[in-house]
């Protein structure tokens, strides 16, 4: 079994989760880590036991064939030019960029040096959206004609001491935590055809509730409540809700209505959960949960209890396409979509008009639970 050496760039809280699951897959060495701020590169690695290395030794390390890009949403265009300009197969936490544009160029290049870029979100793997997506696939529900999506809370500065970039432009819900949903309807559905939208926001500045920084004010320059209508090229029209203007809310993260019935999807923000089916005289069936490995819990979380957690399967699934010649699931083109969509609907929130795609894509290939058992170790 070939083994491809893993670089890490950033070393903040989610290189923990990298480094901590990466060992469960086949084909992944973390051979190296490297941060901004050496000393937080230092801890990191001694933590989990690899070595700490400048962003530019980390780059030129001939060990180090793929490199995962952690930094912020902000940085994430610039770093994957340099990992691809550095000849280094590239993969990169969620936004993948912050513009179609700069998507664009990382595309041509990785084309001209004959690289491979993928991107997180990688939940759509789990274990409950694939048996989501294989009962779609059976027709259980029948064609799909509407469907709903929302993730609606009160927003960052209420736990994060550091809330600034979280309402610049460039993030906000949309951009943050809209690419967990729309790569789960890119899973289901396909690509999207055109979009319009209405954004706002409730508050100019909002307060910081936690750490040192408690009771500073950080400005808002980016939509915070942004409704979004979502036509797909296979016809579904698919209302996309995304805020942190909400206290409190009674929607349901995901749901596909159906010709047979109604499909309820949970959190794709998570690998698991329960998947339900709204029959048509009424009845509501809980599905029994497949032997799915990537929808078995192992991790407990202090709010959420048991849950499912396997980030780093989409890298490992991009390994092994590289290996095996085949299109990776979390592929640029999806990815490169999915940043269109995303900032397509906030166009439309500025220009009051339905917006046209000029990007595509295929679904990605069904992760069944053989294949996903061929990732691991």
């Amino acid at each position: 079994m070939t083994t491809l050496g893993l670089g890490i760039i950033g070393c903040g809280n989610i290189s923990a989760a990298y480094l901590r699951l990466a060992p469960l897959f086949k084909g992944l060495e973390v051979r190296a880590v490297a941060d901004m701020n050496m000393d937080t590169a230092r801890a990191r690695a001694a933590e989990f036991n690899v070595v700490a290395q400048s962003v530019d030794d980390l780059l030129a390390n001939p060990a180090v064939d793929v490199v995962i890009n952690l930094t912020i949403p902000d940085a994430h265009y610039a770093v994957t030019k340099r990992i691809l300009q550095a000849g280094k197969h590239a993969y990169s936490e969620k936004p993948l960029v912050l513009t179609l544009a700069e998507g664009e160029d990382l595309r041509a290049l990785a084309a001209t040096k004959g690289l491979a870029v993928g991107c997180a979100p990688d939940t759509f793997l789990g274990g409950a959206h694939q048996q989501a997506r294989a009962l779609l696939d059976e027709g259980k529900i029948g064609t799909i004609t509407a469907g709903s999506a929302a993730v609606l809370n009160y927003g960052m500065e209420h736990w994060h001491p550091n809330p600034d970039f979280f309402f610049l432009p460039g993030a906000g819900p949309m951009l943050d935590l809209g690419p967990y949903y729309i790569a789960n309807l890119i899973n289901l559905l396909g690509p999207v055809k055109r979009v319009a939208a209405l954004t706002s926001s409730a508050q100019e500045v909002r307060t910081i509730a936690n750490g040192p920084r408690l009771g500073e004010t950080v400005p808002v320059k980016t939509p915070t409540n942004i409704h979004a209508l979502l036509h797909f090229h296979n016809g579904a029209t698919i209302n996309l809700s995304t805020s942190w203007d909400v206290f409190h809310h009674k929607r349901n993260h995901f749901e596909l209505y159906g010709t047979e019935g109604t499909l309820y999807v949970p959190d794709p923000n998570f690998f698991g959960g329960t998947v339900e089916i709204g029959h048509k005289d009424g009845s509501l069936e809980t599905v029994s949960p497949w032997d799915h490995p990537f929808g078995v819990a192992n991790q407990e979380h202090p709010k959420h209890g048991a849950l499912a957690n396997y980030r780093t399967a989409g890298l490992a699934d991009m390994v092994q396409a590289l290996l095996t010649g085949r299109d990776a699931r979390c592929s640029l083109e999806r990815t490169l979509h999915g940043v269109e969509v995303m900032t397509a609907c906030l166009t439309s929130g500025e220009s009051g008009a339905f917006v046209t795609l000029t990007t595509t894509c295929t679904r990605p290939e069904a992760l069944g639970i053989e294949e996903a058992r061929a990732l691991l170790v």
